[in-house]
């Protein structure tokens, strides 16, 4: 049996696993996901908490993020992940910070998430933010392309998007 560190550790390389194996995140495909609606009463309760994050070794900036998609189920509900982890069972962002969910260690769950959080937090419309989503992670055009956030080291956070233990 797989210890739950080795198994974040794992879900970690997804990416890399994807490049060596010559296949594309949905992230590098130019594909235009179709974004799921939201499901009536959704609540965020099944997202991993802040305390259970912490225990693991995650840093605030990656606590912070669980703790955004959580107080905005309706509108993390309604997005499609651009990282392909709907193969692995999951629904919409929302479900990618769920406990079986890859947001810990992914940087295009990652930045899907602060992008959304910081277009809600602007007042932006569900449908605003599909659309900035899809520009910045399926390169299609968008009205808001000068908004775009990028995700992991590249987004003006320093990086940080894993364990604090790891120097980062």
């Amino acid at each position: 049996m797989i210890s739950r560190r080795s198994l974040i550790r794992l879900l970690s390389t997804a990416p890399v696993a994807f490049v060596a194996l010559g296949l594309r995140p949905r992230a590098l495909s130019g594909k235009i996901l179709s974004h799921p609606e939201p499901r009536a009463g959704i609540t965020g309760d099944d997202v991993i908490s802040a305390e259970q994050l912490r225990s693991e070794g995650f840093d605030d900036d990656v606590i912070a993020l669980y703790d955004g998609i959580r107080a905005m189920p309706e509108i993390a509900d309604g997005l499609a992940c651009y990282c392909g982890c709907e193969l692995m069972g999951n629904r919409s962002l929302l479900t990618c910070f769920h406990p079986t969910g890859m947001a810990r260690g992914c940087q295009i769950c990652q930045g899907e998430a602060r992008m959304a959080i910081r277009r809600h937090a602007e007042g932006h419309s569900l449908e605003r933010i599909r659309r900035a989503i899809d520009a910045r992670y399926a390169g299609a055009a968008s009205e808001d392309s000068s908004h775009h956030s990028l995700p992991g080291a590249l987004d003006g956070h320093g990086g940080r998007g894993h364990h604090a233990h790891h120097g980062r």
